[in-house]
């Protein structure tokens, strides 16, 4: 299914079954007496964004280490391949969810009911912010404990009321804090209303980093010289450009023109770079068209080279990245590399990755426009803000980075 398709089953759909089965869970838990208990196989609902699951780690290990639990996840399959990143869920704990038609992700959910039984949850926390789906996932866990963000008396989407522990979403904190909130509700001492009323600081929201060894470096490093044989690791610097966003918001893309532009006057400027365009594999035909308007011999296509998986060791050998506010921006944040992450339809306070990043972002009147209250669905077809961030300015920033 596309995303607007997508969004369509979510609110025709999900209204009234989170309705009802805000009704029917109350009822059971009426007739069986059901109380919290102590967390000791927690499941993480986290369906649509692969950044997200970078973005959550921090919880995730602090629920870990404070539980001494066993983690469990539960993700759209096409975004699975960033819960292996950092390698947190065991891959035996992760349940994959299809989701190119409602029959599939019917059947899929029905399985995952039988799932969470087998494996013992007792605690489902549900990451998502305004996914009807995720909340009947996290109602429907059979588990005892409940953890998600609640309306309370705001004006935000409806997604019953299924939850044990109904956390504040504060649109005024880093995501990243807010999923740790989350963690902090299960281990409140007494109930709270609204969870969870502590501080969280910024040293809560360190990302474990990841390291390779020299021989996996010089893999990547030839396959590098496969695509450009004069590559000289003593010799070159590897820029790269990642000029793709996921489908979920495209408004997020900064101008193609924009990239072109860029890549010129870095390549023209710094004989020493090669840039190399990334991407998915489906975005190779993309990434060389925008090769071929660039017009230069150390612009290389590189969509498609590498496996997520080695995306990290990529950016190890790198000198810096340039990006969309995409997954890319929060993979990089395991390792050391230099990150400029475009915002526009996103602002980085809530959305900034955690790693060695500077955010570039125009802040116009009208920016961000996508939140938990309106599906991330913003009716804005020619983003400005986007347009707004200028060549020169990301131009000169990289040029700081470079010397």
């Amino acid at each position: 299914m596309n995303v607007d398709m997508m969004r369509k089953v979510d609110h025709h759909l999900g209204i009234p079954l989170t309705f009802l089965a805000t009704y029917w869970l109350k009822l059971i838990h009426l007739i069986s007496g059901k109380q919290p208990t102590t967390p000791k196989n927690i499941l993480f609902v986290e369906l649509s964004e692969m950044g997200s699951t970078i973005i959550a780690d921090p919880a995730m290990k602090r629920a870990q280490k404070h539980f001494d639990a066993n983690l469990f996840f539960v993700i759209f399959k096409k975004n699975k391949p960033s819960l292996d990143l950092l390698n947190t869920i065991p891959q035996e704990n992760i349940f994959t969810l299809c989701e190119d038609n409602l029959f599939t992700l019917i059947r899929d959910s029905i399985r995952y009911l039988f799932w969470c039984r087998k494996n013992r949850i007792d605690t489902a926390i549900d990451l998502e912010l305004f996914s009807r789906v995720s909340a009947l996932l996290t109602g429907f866990s059979g588990a005892n404990n409940r953890v998600g963000y609640h309306n309370f008396h705001g004006e935000g989407l409806y997604r019953g009321e299924m939850l044990t522990h109904k956390v504040s979403y504060n649109p005024h904190i880093h995501i990243a804090k807010n999923f740790i909130s989350l963690i902090y509700a299960l281990e409140a001492k007494s109930a709270e209303v609204p969870y969870s009323k502590v501080l969280i600081t910024d040293q809560d929201t360190k990302l474990d980093q990841v390291t390779f060894s020299d021989e996996e470096q010089a893999r990547i490093r030839n396959q590098v010289k496969a695509c450009y044989a004069d590559y000289q690791t003593d010799k070159h610097q590897l820029v790269l450009i990642n000029p793709n966003a996921s489908d979920l918001l495209p408004q997020r893309r900064w101008p193609k023109a924009n990239f072109i532009e860029l890549m010129q006057r870095i390549l023209n400027e710094y004989e020493d770079c090669l840039v190399l365009i990334t991407g998915a594999p489906n975005e190779k035909a993309e990434a060389e068209e925008l090769r071929k308007q660039v017009d230069h011999p150390r612009c290389i296509n590189f969509a498609g080279q590498l496996k997520l998986l080695e995306m990290p060791i990529l950016y190890t050998v790198s000198r810096l990245m340039v990006t969309n506010d995409s997954g890319p921006g929060h993979f990089s944040a395991i390792t050391p590399l230099k990150t400029f992450v475009l915002f526009g339809p996103e602002t980085p306070k809530l959305y900034g990755s955690l790693g060695n990043s500077t955010p570039i972002y125009a802040g116009l009147a009208c920016s961000p426009c996508v939140s938990a209250a309106n599906h991330r669905k913003t009716p804005c077809s020619e983003p400005a803000c986007m347009d707004a961030i200028s060549v020169d300015k990301v131009h000169q920033l990289v040029k700081i980075e470079l010397g």
